[in-house]
């Protein structure tokens, strides 16, 4: 592939076909390294903050009554509310990832889901959506003051980089934002 007379790096270089990036601007699996700023950027975009793809996490449950959160599709399948704490938990598990804390510090008794609701009120809902929100402000604070050198290194016990969990807790939120929104559409 020729390159453009602004690009200043060798003939010989090796470019992506899929991505148009040069090879070695490619970072650990193939995604180009990022700092905090642009971690935390995304997490924004997905969390709270305007972006291009649409609805963030925080728009999609905006307005919602608890009866419309504590909705099911179908016995025994996941409603707004429980994905909402769901989201809330894997934000406080990176954090807690990011910070040394220890395990067994969420606000709630458990892990990963969360039958809810406990009583159907909208102290309740706005409790949860509460919940979400700090959890959010938790993990961002983490990621601001986290170590830009560290951000490549595997956070202990995981496979995966702290990055890779920063930019896993924005996909998070993502995926289950579109699934919100199915669900509104689906009741």
């Amino acid at each position: 592939m020729p390159l453009r007379a602004r690009d200043s790096r060798p003939a010989n270089s090796q470019r992506s076909t899929a991505t148009g990036h040069l090879a070695s601007d490619i970072g650990v699996k193939g995604i180009r390294p990022m700092g905090s700023k642009e971690l935390l950027a995304l997490l924004d975009q997905a969390y709270d903050r305007r972006s291009w793809h649409g609805t963030n996490l925080k728009g999609s449950i905006r307005g919602l009554t608890p009866a419309q959160a504590a909705w099911r599709p179908k016995r025994g399948r996941h409603n707004i509310w429980e994905i909402a704490v769901h989201a809330a938990y894997w934000k406080y598990a990176v954090w807690r990832r990011l910070t040394g804390s220890k395990r067994g510090s969420f606000p709630l008794a458990g892990s990963n889901w969360f039958t809810r609701p406990e009583v159907m009120s909208v102290q309740g809902w706005r409790r949860d959506v509460l919940l979400l929100e700090r959890m959010h402000r938790q993990l961002r604070e983490a990621v601001a003051a986290f170590p830009p050198a560290k951000l490549d290194a595997r956070a202990p016990g995981s496979p995966f980089t702290f990055a890779d969990l920063i930019r896993g807790a924005g996909a998070h939120d993502l995926y289950h934002a579109g699934q919100i929104q199915l669900l509104k559409r689906l009741r």
